[in-house]
Parts: C-alpha cells; sequence; structure tokens
C-alpha cells in the first residue's frame, strides 16, 4: 500500500520528497512577514515523525548549525518515517540575537500557548498546532545562556516515558541530567502528551561551537537510528553516559572579577576551590567553593560578577569515577575531528 502525503501547514509532501514551508507568524513594522523555516523529508517507508528544532531562545543558535548538517546526511535518502527540522523556532529573538521575544518573553516558558494571548502565547500556540502536535519523537537543541557555556548534555524526565531514556542513553551526550519539567517548556507540553522529548545543552549563545555542533549531530543520528529511522551503520557504537543525581550552582562570595581556576568537563571534589573573585586592584578577595564532589557542566565566561551570581554549575553522580571516565571519553573523541 502506497505511504500517504505528509501534510504541514496546508502543505503536501510526498513519500520521497523533502521539502522547505514557510509556516507565517507575523509581520514586521514594515509590513514584511516573518516565517518559520522548516523542512520536511518525507521517507517513502513508514516510521517515527521526528521533530529537530533549534533555537527556541533566539540566542542560542548552535542548534541552527546541528539541524544545518543533519539535512545534509547523505543517509536521509533512506529514511524511514518522516523529519521536520526547524533551524529556528524563534525568529523574532533570532534576528535580534536575542533569547526573547520581542515583549521580552521567553518563548520556552509559553507552551500550549494561546490565539488570543500574547505574542509569546500565539507563537507558541501556532507552532504547537502546525508543527509540534504532527511529531512522534523530539530533540529540542538549545545552549548555555549568553557569556555561559554548557558541557554536553541531555536533559530529560527520565522516569515518564521508558522511551525517552532509551534515546537519552542513544544520544551519546557524557551527562544526563534527570531534569524536573519547567511550567510552559515544550519539553512539558510534549511529555504530558506523551510524547518523548529530549532537550540538548551544549555551548555557549551566540556563538559556533564545533565540539558541541559536532556532538550534536552525532546524537541526533544516533537517536534516528535507535528509532530505525536510519540504517545502522558500522562502527557507530554509542559511547557512555551517566546520569546525575541532582546539581547545583556555586555563586560568587562578592562583586568583581572572576578568575576560574577549573575548566568545563573538571572532577571537582567538596570545598575545592573554583574560582577567585577579586576587585579590581585585589584588596578584596573571595573563593568560589564547591559545595559537593562532581563534575563541572556548566561555567561562566565572563569575568565580571555580582556577589551571589551562579558562575560554575556542579552535577552530582552516585559513581563519580564512571562520570570523569564519560566526560573524559568525550573530550577525548573530540579532540580527534
Amino acid at each position: 500500500m502506497a505511504r500517504d502525503a505528509f501534510l504541514l501547514a496546508g502543505e503536501k509532501v510526498l513519500p520521497g520528497q523533502r521539502r522547505q514551508i514557510d509556516v507565517p507568524v507575523a509581520r514586521l513594522y514594515t509590513h514584511t512577514p516573518l516565517n518559520i523555516p522548516v523542512e520536511v523529508v518525507h521517507g517513502r517507508r513508514d516510521g517515527p515523525i521526528m521533530l529537530v528544532c533549534g533555537a527556541i531562545h533566539g540566542d542560542e543558535i548552535n542548534g541552527v548549525e546541528i539541524v544545518r548538517r543533519v539535512l545534509k546526511t547523505r543517509s536521509l535518502t533512506r529514511l524511514r518515517g518522516t523529519l521536520i527540522a526547524v533551524p529556528i523556532v524563534n525568529v523574532f529573538g533570532f534576528v535580534q540575537h536575542s533569547r526573547y521575544l520581542p515583549d521580552r518573553r521567553d518563548l520556552n516558558r509559553c507552551f500550549p500557548g494561546s490565539e488570543s494571548g500574547s505574542l509569546g502565547s500565539r507563537i507558541a500556540a501556532l507552532f504547537r498546532e502546525q508543527v509540534v502536535d504532527l511529531a512522534t519523537h523530539i530533540l529540542d537543541l538549545h545552549t548555555g545562556a549568553i557569556h555561559r557555556t554548557n558541557l554536553p548534555q541531555i536533559r530529560a524526565q527520565l522516569e515518564r516515558n521508558e522511551q525517552t531514556r532509551a534515546m537519552a542513553d542513544a544520544f551519546g551526550a557524557p551527562v544526563i541530567l534527570n531534569a524536573e519539567l519547567r511550567g510552559g517548556s515544550l519539553r512539558e507540553y510534549a511529555e504530558r502528551r506523551g510524547i518523548p522529548v529530549l532537550t540538548y545543552e551544549a555551548g555557549e549563545a551566540l556563538r559556533f561551537d564545533d565540539w558541541a555542533i559536532s556532538a550534536g549531530v552525532r546524537g541526533v543520528l544516533r537517536v534516528m537510528r535507535l528509532l530505525d529511522m536510519l540504517p545502522v551503520g558500522r562502527g557507530s557504537k554509542v559511547p557512555a553516559s551517566e546520569v546525575a543525581r541532582s546539581s547545583s550552582w556555586a555563586r560568587a562570595p562578592i562583586d568583581g572579577v572572576l578568575r576560574p581556576r577549573v575548566r568545563l568537563g573538571a572532577r571537582v571534589v567538596k570545598g575545592e576551590r573554583l574560582g577567585i573573585v577579586a576587585g579590581p586592584f585585589g584588596n578584596e578577595e573571595g573563593d568560589v567553593l564547591s559545595s559537593s564532589d562532581g563534575i563541572v557542566i556548566g561555567m561562566s565566561n565572563l569575568p565580571l560578577v555580582n556577589e551571589g551570581e551562579a558562575v560554575f554549575h556542579i552535577a552530582r553522580f552516585h559513581e563519580i569515577e564512571d562520570a570523569e571516565h564519560a566526560v573524559e571519553a568525550w573530550q577525548a573523541s573530540a579532540s580527534v575531528e
């Protein structure tokens, strides 16, 4: 029996076809139309419908490049199922180099949205109705916030859905955070509808970090192979991931200039000095201390800090040695590329 065409935003994509579709969002002050760009790859054979999306936060651009590279993958000619690729969800923020929408709302706190609500709520409702509700599986691509960088990590709620855990393991990021759902996020909306969803975090906002992008591309393709959307190739062994039992931020003890003493991915022990904060003359200094044993999975890249500001993100593990080995293995593979 022939497979049906795939319908998105009123446009048909035939089996074996790929099409770029513009989903109308709004108009700028200049009356210029603004669209969410979508590419649909509709395989000839039945299978899952995978949504891969980036830049829900408009300044988190590593995901844009991950989507582009995934779409260049030759094995997509043998795709089973359907890939919905959305490099830029928050087009307003992307144009303005901003995390937020013009009304300063966070689009990833607006789901499921409303057609009569705020700008963020309306865009969330549009994206949900036209794109998200079509998917059976979702990969949502993020980076650290402005002036912060993240070690490659998956955030997911592992207990709600067995397939979510399988996808998290298959992705191959060194760290998995069993993270609670945040109200209004795409991940919360999808999980509550029973759709397996992963959030990938890696790198820094407004930067192309090739180590984060390469790891993201490999992870997306691994998940697609797990779901039998792509053929499994030789040498496609998945690197080990370790699940963090919790995480916390170490904060600046005083206002001043931060001098880090540890790197991203470093193993640290409770009480270790992670960095030193000092005034511009050095008359006053304060140590940033680790409150537990763990791995540094995120850190500030901006030396200027205020008292109480989060500067080092520490993940805690039941088996810290296994986590350290997973990070070291990832770092070794990244340095080879």
